[in-house]
């Protein structure tokens, strides 16, 4: 997705959107996937999908733009950080309020734990990054694997019409794999305090392949 989204933004590198510009649409159109997606019918949770996976290529767009145009900053990676832990958390709440008629209460609050789970899987990952240990060699993962790219799921989900299985997995899987990264991160960190590796770039300014660093 990535290379995808780097394709995309070259039109823009000399011009004078800014990466921030991009994380700004990529942060409300978030806000109107998890509002689509909360109505709770089969229309709007088809746009809910679509809507979000426009956000999610946003969300790979402005570390394109960051790294291609050499326009990386700080903030603008702190704020893209905090604009995924937002989306996250309201698209999985929204897809829990929008099943509450068949699950009840259980909806909204599965829909909680499971967004409140990925985005601290997400703050935990840019720890590692501030760490210079990539994510793939953290949890073993194959290095052109990134994994927001999974979220891309949710898409395909509420196209699917399969949103409430999905609801349930996430609920369940995302708080074990917290966990894991948790335990993973522990073990990482104490060993970049035996031996500190610095880091010298910021995610939103080197491209490193299977990176979820935006």
């Amino acid at each position: 997705m990535h290379a995808v989204a780097r394709w995309c933004i070259l039109p823009l590198v000399k011009t004078s959107i800014t990466p921030n510009h991009i994380t700004h649409l990529r942060l409300l159109t978030g806000i109107g996937a998890a509002v689509a997606f909360g109505v709770g019918n089969y229309f709007w949770s088809a746009w809910g999908g679509a809507i979000f996976f426009i956000s999610a290529m946003l969300d790979r767009a402005d570390g394109e733009l960051a790294r291609v145009a050499d326009r990386a900053t700080p903030g603008g990676h702190w704020y893209d950080l905090a604009c995924d832990m937002i989306v996250n958390v309201l698209v999985f709440l929204g897809i829990g309020v929008g099943l509450r008629e068949q699950m009840g209460w259980w909806g909204p609050v599965m829909g909680g734990v499971a967004g409140l789970s990925v985005g601290v899987t997400f703050l935990i990952v840019f720890r590692l990054h501030a760490l210079g240990t990539h994510p793939s060699t953290a949890f073993k993962l194959p290095i052109y694997f990134d994994l927001d790219d999974s979220l891309f799921l949710v898409s395909f989900c509420a196209w699917l019409k399969v949103l409430l299985p999905l609801l349930v997995a996430s609920a369940i899987a995302a708080p074990l794999f917290l966990i894991i990264v948790l335990w993973r991160s522990r073990q990482v960190a104490s060993q970049a305090g035996s031996n500190p590796v610095p880091c010298t770039t910021s995610p939103r300014r080197e491209q490193i392949p299977g990176s979820n660093a935006v």
